[in-house]
């Protein structure tokens, strides 16, 4: 069964990536499972508390699961890295206009849209090798596996200061992929080279500081995090430096020099419904009721966020812009909303406009 591998596999991988640019991946890269080099920093930023509340990254079996990717599949011999950009042409320099919303969230759930076209493509890996059983694992930003480092062992670029994989040529808005699989490819040669230089605009350009200087985020002050993950309160001291920003953020992206200059068309899966940046309405946004949310953002990735945290961060967007349009909407809330803190927080918008 090895000579056949080794005989014909490695014929397969232009193939490969042929037919994953044909489903709309930009870049793909080929890597072995072995342990990561920055598996310690990341530890590091476990200890020092700066994963927050995302408690999934801090369980034991997640730990090690990071370390040594063959405890998610024993069999695995090589790991396939894919990218997909998802910002159009021009729209890494959009102006952004209140209230924000992180490209990425633009149009559906990369969750729903990715692992369909990640099974496509080993569909088609099983093809060229068949009747060699393979077993595999398929990630998207949603398992055990350090992807950015990963994506770098694969050729696709270097982590910038900003933490985001950098692709030279293109950037860094993409969502980033992994499949896992008992094949033994030929590795791609990992990508050794920094960019970044002396430049500091993505750390200088962070409202709240939670750029450190490991190339890692302290995600307690991190907007994104506030934002989506978070499932509580937004501490007074970062309200003000929200700006707008609705759900998740780009700064960090939007001032880096390799965005500016690069861009990638997406998949177009990615704007077919979601958020009309153009026509959104934070009034409207605020009247939406439980149902109304779910039907309107079950396929957005802003539906991540929950009905409680979504109306949260409007509110603070609107206590950032007010204007007297916003006075019944929040006044409501206030006094109707069923949950405590959102009230509270009204009542806080209200006293500080």
């Amino acid at each position: 069964m090895d000579l056949y591998f080794q005989g014909d596999l490695q014929s397969i991988k232009n193939e490969i990536k042929t037919e994953a640019e044909c489903l709309g991946f930009s870049h793909i890269g080929f890597t072995i499972p072995d342990n990561p080099v920055h598996f310690d920093t990341y530890l590091e930023w476990i200890i020092n508390g700066y994963a927050a509340e995302m408690e999934y990254l801090k369980r034991p079996e997640s730990i090690a699961r990071r370390k040594d990717p063959k405890l998610i599949i024993p069999a695995c011999k090589s790991i396939i890295v894919v990218a997909m950009p998802y910002t159009p042409s021009g729209f890494e320099k959009r102006d952004y206009k209140f209230p924000k919303i992180a490209n990425y969230a633009i149009g559906d759930d990369y969750h729903i849209i990715i692992p369909v076209l990640l099974e496509k493509l080993v569909k088609f890996i099983i093809s060229k090798v068949y009747p060699v059983e393979v077993e595999y694992r398929i990630y998207t930003d949603t398992g055990p596996i350090l992807e950015k480092e990963t994506a770098q062992k694969a050729g696709l670029g270097w982590i910038g200061k900003n933490t985001c994989l950098i692709i030279p040529g293109a950037g860094s808005f993409f969502f980033l992929a992994e499949i896992l699989i008992n094949l033994p490819f030929d590795p791609d040669s990992i990508f050794e080279k920094d960019f970044c230089g002396n430049c500091t605009r993505c750390i200088d350009s962070c409202p709240t500081n939670c750029i450190l200087q490991n190339r890692t985020i302290d995600a307690n002050r991190c907007i994104s995090y506030l934002t989506i993950e978070n499932r509580g309160a937004i501490p007074e001291e970062f309200r003000k430096k929200l700006n707008g920003w609705i759900f998740g953020c780009d700064i960090c992206q939007q001032v880096c020099l390799w965005n500016i200059k690069f861009s990638k068309e997406p998949e177009p899966n990615f704007f077919k419904t979601s958020v009309n940046i153009q026509k959104f309405d934070i009034i409207s946004e605020l009247k939406l009721d439980k149902s109304e949310f779910k039907n309107k953002y079950s396929k957005s990735p802003i539906y991540r966020a929950k009905y409680d945290g979504y109306k949260r961060n409007l509110l603070i967007a609107a206590g950032n812009n007010f204007n007297t349009e916003l006075l019944d909407p929040i006044n409501n809330i206030m006094k109707n909303d069923e949950n405590p803190e959102i009230r509270e927080l009204a009542a806080w918008v209200l006293k500080n406009k």
